[in-house]
């Protein structure tokens, strides 16, 4: 009986990791479905959001646009592949990008699955895989 309880829980756990492995899509960057639909998240499972204002490969949101929507950093070490690469900003740092586009979180937002950026000012959005 003991030996079938561990044989669950270890299937279990490799059955678990596995699920979880495919939420990642690059590096830090994960997927979460909302609404029916894949949105990026970063790995807090906060919803990341794309700006208008920003060019591929460009961040545009500096300042006080910064400090309402935080740029989704890079740890150190981090490696793009795929669609996601990584963009370095007038300042040094360095953040996420999908398909050239920034990507950064609202700071309104207050738990995962939460999407209240969307379509702020019209130049904000859901950033969907």
């Amino acid at each position: 009986m003991k030996f079938a309880v561990l044989a669950a829980a270890a299937a279990l756990s490799l059955f678990a990791g596995a699920a979880m492995a495919d939420s990642y899509v690059g590096g830090a960057v994960m997927t979460m479905e909302i609404g029916g639909k894949e949105v990026l998240t970063g790995p807090n499972g906060m919803t990341l959001y794309t700006f208008d204002k920003d060019a591929p490969g460009v961040s545009n949101c500096y300042d006080k646009c910064a400090e309402n929507w935080p740029p989704a950093f890079v740890d150190e070490g981090a490696a793009a592949e795929g669609d996601f690469t990584i963009v370095e900003r007038t300042d040094g740092t360095k953040i996420w990008a999908y398909k050239g586009w920034p990507l950064y979180y609202w700071v309104k937002d207050e738990k995962p699955g939460d999407t209240t950026g969307d379509m702020v000012g019209g130049v904000w959005h859901t950033a969907y895989e």
